[in-house]
C-alpha cells in the first residue's frame, strides 16, 4: 500500500465530475487500498478518488471514532443516493484537500446509497449521523464539488485565498 499525495483546493481536478467505474480491476483495487491508507495516515474519514487524481467514481471512508472500537473500511464504487430524509443535520466540515478549514454545512440527516463493492456486489445501505453527512460529502466530490461551495461567497473566497497562500509556501519548501 502506498500513502498517496492528497490534491489541495484550488486544483482543476476537483472541480470536475468524475467517470463511473466501468470495470473492477486489479488496478483499482490496489488504488481503493492506497486510499484507506492515504486516509487513515491523514487522518480523515473520508476520501474520494479525485482528491489522489483519481477521477474515477470511489470513495472510501471509516466513520468509526471510538479508538477502542474495530475499524469499519469501506470501499464504496459508483455511489448514489437513492433517498435523502426531509429532517437535516448540520455538520461543522472538513476536507483533506482544504486542510484546516471548517465551516458548517447542513445536509439531509439520513440518506440511501446504493454502490458496487470491490467483488462486483450491489449493496445498499442507509446511513445517519456523521456517516450520513461524510457520504454526502465524498460523494460531492465525485461531482466536483466541495464543501466550501455550501458557503457565502465570500467565506468561500476567504478560504480559497489562504489555500493558495499555503500551496505558494509549499512549492518553496
Amino acid at each position: 500500500m502506498t500513502i498517496r499525495p492528497i490534491l489541495i483546493h484550488p486544483d482543476p481536478r476537483l472541480k470536475k465530475r468524475c467517470d463511473p467505474v466501468t470495470e473492477i480491476t486489479d488496478e483499482l483495487r490496489r488504488a481503493a487500498d492506497d486510499m484507506l491508507q492515504t486516509m487513515y495516515d491523514a487522518p480523515g474519514v473520508g476520501l474520494a478518488g479525485p482528491q489522489v487524481g483519481l477521477m474515477k467514481r470511489i470513495l472510501v471512508m471509516d466513520c468509526v471514532k471510538d479508538p477502542d472500537a474495530a475499524p469499519k473500511p469501506m470501499v464504496l464504487i459508483n455511489p448514489e443516493i437513492t433517498w435523502s430524509s426531509e429532517a437535516v443535520n448540520t455538520y461543522e466540515e472538513g476536507c483533506l484537500s482544504i486542510p484546516e478549514q471548517y465551516a458548517e454545512v447542513t445536509r439531509p440527516a439520513e440518506v440511501a446509497v446504493r454502490w458496487l463493492t470491490l467483488d462486483g456486489t450491489a449493496e445498499e445501505e442507509r446511513f445517519d449521523g456523521l456517516w450520513a453527512t461524510c457520504v454526502q460529502h465524498e460523494i460531492d466530490h465525485l461531482d466536483g464539488k466541495l464543501f466550501i461551495d455550501y458557503l457565502t461567497p465570500l467565506k468561500r473566497q476567504l478560504i480559497t485565498r489562504k489555500m493558495q497562500k499555503l500551496k505558494r509556501e509549499q512549492a518553496r519548501l
